[in-house]
C-alpha cells in the first residue's frame, strides 16, 4: 500500500510540474524558408525575405497553448532583381527605411472536423496591423518537426504599392506568403 501511495504521489508531482505552454521549438535557420508569390503585369514571381525568427511553442495534441511569434527583416528581401528589389524596400511599397520589420503573433488555433489547422493572428507590415489566417501543417519527427505555414496577404490593405502602383492589373492584390520551417525541440 505504502509503494501504492508513493507511486501515486511521484506521478501526481510529474504532473503538476507539467509545463503550462505547448513544446517549445527552435527554427533551423539554415534550412528554413519564408517565400512570396505575386503577380507583376500578369507574370508571376517569386521572392524571400532571407533573414526572420521565430519563437514556436506548438503540441498539436494541445492547440490551446500553441504559439507562434515572427519577426522578419524586411530589409532581407529578395526577389533576384534588384531593381524590383530596390524598388520594393522604398517609400511606396515596405518603405523599409521606416519601417524595416514586419512582425506575426498568433491568438488563436483551430482545428476542423477534418484535421486540417488554422492560425489566426495579427500581422504588422509598414506600420498597420491586420488579422491574418495561417493554415498549418505540422509534422513532427521526434525531437525534429516540420512546419509549413501558408496565408494569403492583400497588400493594399497594408498600404504596400501606393500611387501607379496601387492597380492590382499591375501588381497583384493578393500576395501568397508560405514558411518552410525546420524546427529542433529545445531542451528544458
Amino acid at each position: 500500500m505504502k509503494a501504492w501511495i508513493a507511486s501515486f504521489a511521484v506521478c501526481a508531482l510529474a504532473l503538476v510540474a507539467a509545463p503550462a505552454l505547448a513544446r517549445a521549438w527552435q527554427v533551423d535557420s539554415a534550412h528554413s524558408t519564408l517565400t512570396f508569390t505575386n503577380t507583376y503585369q500578369a507574370v508571376a514571381y517569386t521572392g524571400q525575405f532571407r533573414t526572420f525568427t521565430a519563437s514556436i511553442d506548438y503540441d498539436p495534441a494541445d492547440l490551446a497553448k500553441a504559439k507562434f511569434d515572427v519577426s522578419v527583416d524586411i530589409t532581407s528581401l529578395d526577389t533576384q532583381n534588384s531593381e524590383r528589389d530596390s524598388t520594393a524596400l522604398g517609400a511606396d511599397f515596405f518603405d523599409a527605411a521606416k519601417f524595416p520589420k514586419a512582425r506575426f503573433v498568433t491568438t488563436a488555433f483551430r482545428q476542423a472536423a477534418n484535421g486540417d489547422v488554422t492560425a489566426a493572428g495579427v500581422l504588422t507590415l509598414r506600420g498597420v496591423s491586420k488579422p491574418v489566417v495561417l493554415t498549418v501543417e505540422f509534422v513532427p519527427h521526434g525531437d525534429a518537426a516540420t512546419l509549413d505555414v501558408t496565408a494569403h496577404v492583400k497588400r493594399l490593405d497594408f498600404g504596400i504599392g501606393s500611387g501607379q502602383w496601387s492597380d492590382p492589373a499591375m501588381i497583384g492584390a493578393d500576395v501568397a506568403v508560405h514558411g518552410h520551417l525546420t524546427l529542433d525541440a529545445m531542451q528544458h
